[in-house]
């Protein structure tokens, strides 16, 4: 569980916002969301198969820009 220490003279919405920044970092809603329900075990495999195989995508695909661009000139 992600803490925060509220400094001297720091508004309570400033800690608040760095609070749910790092819940988010954390990924504790997203994990709450796919605890919610119960998922079965095979979907549960399809479900990671179906990451790995998209991780595997984007890491395997050229990259779009970098150096094969020709720089412009004005």
């Amino acid at each position: 569980m992600p803490s925060v220490r509220v400094r001297e003279n720091e508004y309570f919405d400033v800690a608040l916002r760095r609070f749910k920044r790092a819940c988010e970092k954390a990924g504790i809603l997203a994990e709450l969301r796919r605890r919610e329900f119960y998922e079965k075990p095979t979907q549960e495999r399809k479900r990671k198969k179906a990451a790995a195989v998209k991780r595997h995508a984007k890491r395997s695909s050229p990259r779009v820009g970098g150096e094969t661009r020709a720089p412009r000139s004005f």
